[in-house]
């Protein structure tokens, strides 16, 4: 083994504080991606040279969510030459070539600092005779002011080519349901090269391979006895001074809140609206609530437009973003197919068949849940001794927000406190205390939905619908519950306990 060095100045105590961007782990991620996509295009010749033809490229992520984490991103790529070192380990250096993916000079770095103070990259550029080591150590490499770190070389194949990047110690370790949007947001991201061969991407060994939602083929809802159509049209048009929108918009079948809205690309890459986070501006989409909302959806490039530094959106101001949206408004609904009005006048006919569909889908999720799950816990729950309502107030958890109403009932007043805590230990979904009026004053009914409980993370963790919706059930239950102990039953805590075993033991599993 050999020694060499790579000078990281200027700007090392930049890398202290990249750990603070306002980074989503998917678009951390995406750098490490990116760069592999823009070696590839950029050595294609020198590639297919080397493997004697054409090959995808392959890029694979694994991430190990036990403490303390630990991601591994590897490429078949043409790696790093020697050449590039200081430009590639050299904070803030724009590539010589910034028109591709990699543009800003920051985004390895940035990413990595930003999952983990220790990383190593380890790669071999094609056509060199060695494979070539670097590991950084940030809070050492900041308090002792290094700015000179050691390339630790092997020999190796000259045609081999790759690149494999371990992060670990992570600042942020992604848990098991934010894995599951990782792999979701990737896949829209890089959805285009995926689609077009240049790209096979791997998360956690699973091929990211994005499905595209069907489309709507009906007859104009405005037309009686219309022949079908396809609610599908390309959209193409020029803002001037070097911007330029090319790409198609459709309506969904069946039609998703969730998954509508706009993907929008620049160089192939989404830059925005992806996973659940689509494109939706009021101006095109009206309310959330709207059949607009619910069906349009589209895929855009955008040629000659800024983009954040993170790459996780469009550097959007008024003199751009208004005649975008003015423009692309009149396309989408321009005679020939206006999908905004079908969107707007399709719903009493489509919402039979979403509702069937959304019906059959969770049906068959919960089915299989309860069938597996179920069975064990039963004996366990049915064995368990009755309760009754606690009387006494609920002792005091961490929160994420409260709220407290008075109503009249029957000549009485009631204080509903209603809760939602923040408290990891807490195991019971609903927590109930029904305190009783003293002295001709108020009874108080206080009501805690467990925010951290798993049934939550699993179904609505920020999505407001989704919380107020369960926030609803919760109180509901708390409500009869009071209302079962006034008219004489006894032990009427005994269900909602029932309730929060069997949906911790077994209802809680996706």
């Amino acid at each position: 083994m050999s020694v060499n060095t790579v000078d990281i100045r200027p700007g090392v105590s930049v890398l202290a504080v990249l750990r603070y961007l306002n980074y989503k782990p998917w678009f951390a991620l995406a750098e490490f991606v990116d760069n592999a996509i823009q070696s590839h295009l950029s050595s294609r010749d020198r590639l297919d040279l080397a493997d004697g033809g054409s090959q995808r490229l392959r890029v694979s992520i694994e991430i190990d969510s036990a403490p303390p984490g630990r991601i591994t991103i590897r490429d078949n790529a043409a790696g790093i030459a020697g050449s590039e070192f200081p430009r590639a380990f050299r904070p803030a250096v724009v590539p010589l070539d910034a028109s591709g993916l990699s543009e800003f000079g920051m985004g390895m770095k940035s990413a990595a600092c930003w999952f983990s103070s220790h990383w190593r990259v380890r790669t071999k550029a094609v056509g060199e005779p060695v494979e070539r080591t670097v590991k950084f150590d940030i809070s050492r490499i900041v308090n002792d002011e290094i700015e000179e770190l050691d390339i630790h070389e092997e020999p190796a194949a000259p045609n081999a080519h790759y690149t494999e990047i371990v992060l670990e110690g992570l600042h942020h370790i992604p848990v098991k349901r934010t894995i599951g949007k990782i792999r979701e947001h990737l896949t829209d991201i890089y959805r285009v090269f995926v689609r077009n061969g240049t790209l096979e991407l791997r998360f956690n060994g699973e091929a990211c391979v994005y499905e595209p939602p069907n489309i709507l083929v009906t007859p104009y809802a405005r037309e009686d006895g219309g022949k079908p159509r396809t609610w599908r049209k390309e959209i193409a048009f020029d803002l001037g001074q070097g911007q330029k929108v090319k790409g198609f918009a459709a309506l969904r079948d069946p039609g998703s809140h969730a998954r509508s809205g706009f993907a929008l690309f620049r160089r192939g890459r989404l830059i925005q609206g992806s996973g659940e986070d689509g494109y939706r501006p009021h101006h095109i989409f009206q309310l959330p609530g709207s059949f607009r909302h619910l069906r349009l959806f589209g895929e855009l490039e955008l040629d000659g437009f800024e983009v954040s530094h993170t790459k996780d959106g469009f550097r959007w101001n008024d003199d751009d973003e208004q005649p975008f949206l003015d423009l692309l408004r009149e396309h989408l609904d321009s005679a020939d197919l206006p999908l905004l009005k079908q969107a707007d006048n399709y719903q009493a006919r489509a919402a039979k068949a979403d509702r069937a569909a959304a019906a059959s889908k969770a049906l068959d999720r919960t089915t299989k849940v309860i069938e597996e799950s179920i069975p064990d816990v039963l004996q366990r729950v049915a064995d368990a001794i009755p309760v009754e309502t606690q009387k006494e107030p609920l002792a005091p958890q961490p929160t994420l927000a409260t709220r407290e109403l008075t109503v009249k009932f029957r000549g009485q007043v009631w204080v509903i406190h209603i809760e939602l805590s923040d408290d990891p230990a807490e195991g019971d979904w609903l927590t109930v205390s029904d305190q009783q009026s003293s002295e001709g004053g108020a009874e108080k009914l206080e009501i805690r939905l467990a925010m951290a409980h798993p049934f939550m993370v699993l179904f609505a963790q920020t999505d407001p619908s989704n919380i107020e919706a369960l926030i609803r059930v919760g109180s509901a239950i708390a409500v009869s519950e009071k209302l079962a102990r006034r008219a004489g039953v006894k032990l009427a805590g005994t269900i909602r306990r029932n309730v929060n075993e069997i949906l911790r033991e077994a209802l809680s599993r996706a």
